[in-house]
C-alpha cells in the first residue's frame, strides 16, 4: 500500500508540475515592457528602438500601422515621405521611429512636448520597482486653438464624460445655419471619448476621441487628445493632483556613448527652424561636447531642415581647416568656436 501511495503520490505532482510551471512568469516574461513602457536609462536620455516593418496585407494603411507601433500620423508619415498614406503595398519597407531622446524637463508626473505630438509619463514607482518612463502619440490644438504652455496639475478624471460644446463651436454651427447641442452625452458621438483628466488649465483635458485618426496631428480646439486604449491604460494611474508639464521642444539633443544625437521636429505655426535655433542648438552642443570634436555645422543644418523626427548621429567635420581665411570665408571649425565664445559670454 506505501508503494501504491508513493506512486500516486508522484503521478499527481508529475500531473501538476507543468501547470505550476506555466503559471510562473518566465525570466523573459517578467522584463518584458508593454508597448511605449521603457525603463529610464541609467545614463544618457534615449529609450526605444528604430526598427522596420514590411507591409503583408493590402488593406494595411500607414495609420494602422502606426497604430499598431504606438505612433502617430505625422510620425509614421514624416519617416515614410515616399510611402503611400492609404496603399503602401504589400512588401513594402515601413520605417517606425519607434527611438525617442527624452525631453530636457524634470522626468515628473506628465510632459507633453506638443512640437513632436507626444506625451511622456513618469509613475511613481514603489522601492525595488525599475523607474520607467511611458510614451504616447496625442493630438493637440489647431492653428487658432493652441494648446496652452506651462505647468499645471490633474485636477479630476471622469469616466464617460459628457461634452459641452464650447462658445467658439456654437458660433461655427450657427454660420453654417445649424444649433449645436447644448450636451452631448457619453457615447459613439461624443468627441471626448470614454475618459476625460481635467487639467488647472480652464477649459483645457488629456482625453480620449471618437476620431482616433486625428491622433498625431493638429486637429482639436487645444485639449490633448489620446487614443482611447492609450487613456484607458493611465487613466486610473494618474491622480488628481498629477503635475502636467506642457512644453514646445522642437528640437532634442542626445548623448550616447560620447556620440551626439539629434532629433528635430518642424516648428509649429513656422515652416522652418531659423538661424537662432540652429545658432542655439550648437551653442547646446557644445556644453556637453567635452572631447571638443569639430562637430559637422552643415549636418546639423541640413538635420533641422528636414525634420523628420528620426534620430540622427551628427559626425566630426572632416574638412581639414585651410591655413588662412580671408575675411569674408569661416570655417565649420571658426563658427564652431564663435558659437563656443558666445555661450561663456552668456555663462
Amino acid at each position: 500500500m506505501q508503494i501504491g501511495f508513493i506512486v500516486s503520490v508522484m503521478v499527481s505532482f508529475l500531473a501538476w508540475l507543468p501547470v505550476a510551471m506555466a503559471a510562473q512568469p518566465s525570466t523573459a516574461q517578467e522584463t518584458e515592457w508593454p508597448k511605449g513602457h521603457y525603463p529610464l536609462p541609467e545614463e544618457g536620455n534615449i529609450i526605444g528602438e528604430a526598427d522596420t516593418f514590411i507591409v503583408k496585407n493590402y488593406e494595411d494603411t500607414l495609420i494602422d500601422i502606426a497604430r499598431r507601433h504606438n505612433l502617430g500620423y505625422q510620425e509614421i508619415v514624416r519617416a515614410n515621405p515616399e510611402v503611400s498614406i492609404w496603399v503602401p503595398g504589400v512588401g513594402t519597407e515601413v520605417t517606425i521611429p519607434g527611438r525617442f531622446i527624452l525631453p530636457n524637463v524634470e522626468r515628473t508626473g506628465v510632459v507633453i512636448n506638443i512640437a513632436e505630438l507626444r506625451l511622456y509619463y513618469y509613475p511613481d514607482v514603489k522601492t525595488g520597482e525599475t523607474p520607467r518612463v511611458e510614451t504616447y502619440p496625442i493630438g493637440i490644438g489647431r492653428e487658432g486653438f493652441d494648446t496652452p504652455l506651462g505647468v499645471t496639475e490633474t485636477t479630476m478624471n471622469i469616466k464617460n464624460p459628457a461634452w459641452y460644446p464650447p462658445e467658439s463651436v456654437k458660433r461655427e454651427a450657427e454660420a453654417r445655419g445649424e444649433t449645436a447641442p447644448s450636451v452631448v452625452p457619453p457615447g459613439p458621438d461624443n468627441p471626448l471619448g470614454d475618459h476625460a483628466i481635467i487639467l488647472g488649465f480652464d477649459g483645457y483635458l488629456i482625453h480620449g476621441t471618437n476620431q482616433p485618426d486625428g491622433i498625431g496631428m493638429r486637429a482639436s480646439r487645444g485639449c490633448i487628445r489620446m487614443l482611447p486604449k492609450d487613456i484607458e491604460s493611465i487613466f486610473d494611474r494618474i491622480p488628481p493632483g498629477t503635475q502636467v508639464n506642457i512644453i514646445n521642444q522642437p528640437i532634442k539633443i542626445g548623448w550616447e556613448g560620447g556620440q551626439p544625437l539629434i532629433q528635430a521636429f518642424p516648428p509649429l505655426g513656422e515652416e522652418e527652424h531659423s538661424m537662432t535655433a540652429l545658432t542655439e542648438t550648437m551653442t547646446r552642443l557644445n556644453q556637453y561636447n567635452v572631447d571638443n570634436v569639430n562637430l559637422d555645422y552643415e549636418q546639423l543644418s541640413d538635420v533641422l531642415s528636414l525634420s523628420n523626427g528620426l534620430i540622427t548621429p551628427l559626425h566630426p567635420n572632416q574638412e581639414q581647416e585651410p591655413q588662412r581665411h580671408s575675411p569674408e570665408e569661416k570655417s565649420i571649425k571658426g563658427i564652431y568656436e564663435d558659437l563656443d565664445l558666445t555661450s561663456s559670454q552668456r555663462s
